[in-house]
């Protein structure tokens, strides 16, 4: 059965791009979802579900910042973030969707994709990297994928972090004075930006397609990266802790019995251990 489209898909034009967060009201909103964040990552691993993440964006958008927020609260063990570029010539020869396909996670994990299947419908329609029919035909072949990955039990989060031009131009300059910054800075950056329109108009497009009820897309306003670290973070929690049991796991028995000889460990606190609620 195809996915249905949301209500309303997101657009560009609708985004509030004032939307700002204080320092105080940062570092207080982070504490608190890096620890839920942590929280689901455990109830992920230990009930063998599976997540994944989507970061698409405009360029300086703020995407990698918020990856790393993510990243430094959770164990990398079961964690993995997919940078996405070019496609390498073994993939040019076969089907789009294949290297993403082969990069989902599995069970008990969470991954995060930084760009994705979506620079099919976004940089290769732009850039003419790819023919007409086929850009056009990746729409549905986009919301067929996501809602085999979905029913398959892979919770799926889709994030596009949206900045003014003037804001990403100031990003840039930022980049290009900051030595340790500087190597982000390419001239596909500037280039890309004569498209600006193209691009936005691809993006909408992209929304309009491809915005179901089991992948919606969330557009984080991103001219305050504070506010957009805080904002997408609160949109993974929202779809990966929902209807989520986010209890601690229970010991098995012989840890319980091994705990018990080693420590001294109330009767009320061996009951919480093993699940004992009488």
């Amino acid at each position: 059965m195809p996915s249905r489209k949301t209500a309303k898909p997101p657009r560009l034009a609708d985004v509030d791009l004032t939307l700002k967060l204080s320092a105080k009201s940062y570092e207080k909103k982070l504490e608190a979802l890096q620890r839920r964040l942590l929280q689901i990552q455990q109830a992920y691993l230990f009930q063998g579900r599976s997540a994944a993440i989507v970061f698409e964006g405009w360029d300086a958008a703020g995407k990698g910042g918020t990856i790393r927020r993510i990243s430094s609260a959770l164990d990398p063990r079961s964690f993995k973030v997919w940078p996405i570029g070019a496609p390498r010539p073994y993939y040019l020869d076969r089907h789009f969707l294949l290297r993403f396909m082969e990069r989902l996670p599995p069970r008990g994990a969470i991954t995060a994709f930084d760009r994705s299947w979506y620079g099919r419908v976004l940089v290769e329609r732009v850039e003419e990297l790819t023919p007409e029919d086929r850009w056009r035909a990746a729409y549905r072949e986009i919301v067929d994928f996501e809602r085999l990955v979905t029913d398959d039990g892979t919770r799926l989060v889709k994030l596009f972090f949206h900045i003014s031009q003037d804001e990403q131009l100031a990003r840039f300059e930022e980049r290009l004075k900051n030595p340790l910054k500087r190597w982000k800075l390419t001239y596909e950056d500037f280039r890309n930006r004569g498209k600006w329109n193209d691009y936005s108009k691809a993006i909408d497009d992209m929304f309009e397609k491809t915005s179901t009820e089991v992948a919606p897309w969330t557009v984080i306003p991103a001219n305050n990266k504070k506010y957009a670290r805080i904002a997408a973070m609160e949109a993974v929690v929202d779809c990966l802790g929902r209807d989520v049991d986010l209890s601690p796991p229970l010991l098995e028995p012989e840890v319980l019995a091994q705990a018990r000889r080693h420590f001294d460990i109330s009767s009320k606190l061996v009951e919480s251990l093993a699940g004992r609620t009488d």
